[in-house]
């Protein structure tokens, strides 16, 4: 079943990448206790990830955090050492948090996991963003079109806020 808006996050162990290191966290500690704004991406580097769903919350990030956000992070189903690479490649290096979700476990545990199989990609995540403010998810949006970062888009979530 899909996290819903109400629903708590899935406490599960990620990895997030910094410019030096990259640092075990469990979902709950990185949510507790503050308002986040988390987007998530099918792969680091693919086309609409990169052109499109990406560049719209790192060119917005001063606007999002004006609203009260504390941390802004994105979330892909893909190793750590790709995550860190994206986030240099792309300038988010410092600006959001990069979250590798390796084996998928958060996308499975809260229901946006898709299967890219046919497409190369195996489990990924769907495209979605969401508000979650202490641990709790207040607001969602899932993608409706494919190859689009409009109903999950840094537009959208400011609207929201």
């Amino acid at each position: 079943m899909t996290i819903a808006v109400g629903d708590s996050v899935p406490d599960v162990k990620l990895k997030m990448v910094g410019p030096d290191d990259i640092t075990e966290v469990s979902s709950n500690d990185f949510f507790a206790g503050k308002k986040v704004v988390l987007f998530g991406v099918p792969g680091a580097f693919t086309p609409t990830c990169s052109n499109n769903h990406l560049p719209g919350y790192l060119e917005n990030a001063d606007a999002i955090r004006s609203k009260g956000v504390d941390t802004i992070a994105v979330i892909a189903v893909n190793d750590a050492f790709v995550m860190r690479a994206w986030a240099r490649f792309t300038g988010g290096e410092g600006k959001i948090s990069f979250l590798a979700d390796g084996s998928g476990v958060f996308a499975k545990a809260a229901g946006l996991e898709q299967d890219m199989s046919a497409g190369g990609m195996g489990l990924r995540n769907k495209r979605f963003s969401m508000i979650v403010d202490n641990g709790k998810v207040t607001e969602l949006n899932l993608e409706g079109s494919p190859g689009q970062a409009v109903d999950s888009g840094a537009a959208r979530l400011l609207e929201q806020l």
